[in-house]
């Protein structure tokens, strides 16, 4: 059996978001932005073709993914700390502390997420990509490594393997 790791970061697997990240319920960062980067592995068992599989959805997921997050103001969705309110009338407020924070709802991606970090972005790109296990194992891949990067040097990775007990066991 000969295994190979399929490794994709191309130019459109990036995005420009804004953020803030949460430290407790009364700490966080000022508003500010990244240019954020998408590398993934595929690492699997080369078929009688002599590849592993058309990794081309899998592309275009993460693609689609990076242009919908894409110029927008991300916030954490389940965070304890950080209450989103969306209003009838085209607006999102965020309520953190004694703070609230308005936004324009067309400028908004509320993640289902606890906190707006690399961590649990790479897991949201990770648990999209893995979500369909049949697709992973038809695919022969066995393994799947997210990173996600806000610059040069500073990465978070979330992993899935088919030996995991679960499909969002992070690494």
């Amino acid at each position: 059996m000969r295994t190979t790791t399929i490794e994709l970061f191309k130019e459109e697997m990036k995005f420009s978001a804004g953020h803030f990240t949460m430290f407790s319920a009364t700490e966080r960062e000022n508003l500010h932005g990244h240019n954020f980067t998408v590398y993934v592995a595929l690492e699997g068992v080369v078929g009688d073709t002599g590849m592993l599989a058309d990794y081309g959805g899998y592309k275009r997921w993460i693609t689609e993914r990076c242009k919908q997050w894409n110029e927008t103001f991300l916030l954490a969705g389940r965070s304890p700390w950080l209450n989103v309110e969306q209003h009838g009338d085209g607006t999102v407020t965020a309520r953190f502390a004694d703070e609230r924070i308005p936004f324009l709802a067309r400028d908004v991606t509320v993640l289902p997420a606890a906190n707006v970090t690399l961590e649990e972005l790479a897991r949201l790109f990770g648990e999209g990509l893995c979500g369909d296990v049949d697709r992973l194992r038809h695919d022969r891949i066995v393994s799947v490594t997210v990173k996600c990067a806000s610059g040069p040097g500073q990465w978070a990775s979330w992993r899935w393997s088919s030996s995991s007990l679960s499909s969002s066991e992070p690494t």
